[in-house]
């Protein structure tokens, strides 16, 4: 393991020097994909104008009108993401999901929530502010969560 902990600090050092951002704001994306399962990211850092998300096709920093400042984002959280892929004992290393359930099939989280889908296993894993509940979910099979945002009609 000690090994892989060295690569990954060549790493995160090398992407922070050739992007021109600090090896803690590589760092900061770097423990967001652990969260999103290798494929997506959603963390706050200054040098990414604070609060800032990442999947494959959809970039968005605090600075919103900065192109160059997503590309650098970009760049960086894709090399992260097939790294983290590429290593999947690394891309779970510290999960916060039981580990006997493995890796999950989707995983994500936003603010002080955050899901893992084990459809092999049939079990949804919910963290909600640090209460962790696990669910059964039978004979559904779940590969993904999404959200909306509406309001009740009046």
């Amino acid at each position: 393991m000690m090994k892989n902990t060295q690569k990954e600090a060549e790493l995160t050092a090398r992407l922070a020097r050739q992007h021109g951002v600090t090896d803690g704001a590589v760092m900061a994306v770097l423990e967001a994909l652990r969260r999103g399962g290798g494929t997506m990211a959603q963390f706050s850092h200054v040098d990414f104008g604070g609060m800032s998300q990442w999947s494959s096709g959809m970039t968005m920093v605090g600075d919103m009108f900065n192109d160059s400042l997503k590309a650098k984002l970009n760049a960086i959280a894709a090399e992260l993401s097939s790294h983290l892929l590429d290593h999947p004992a690394m891309a779970h290393a510290g999960s916060w999901w039981p580990e006997e359930f493995g890796s999950p099939s989707a995983a994500g989280s936003q603010n002080n929530m955050r899901y893992a889908a084990f459809p092999e296993r049939s079990r949804l894993v919910i963290d909600d502010h640090g209460k962790m509940e696990i669910y059964d979910t039978g004979d559904h099979r779940i590969s993904g969560v999404s959200q909306s945002q509406s309001t009740d009609p009046p």
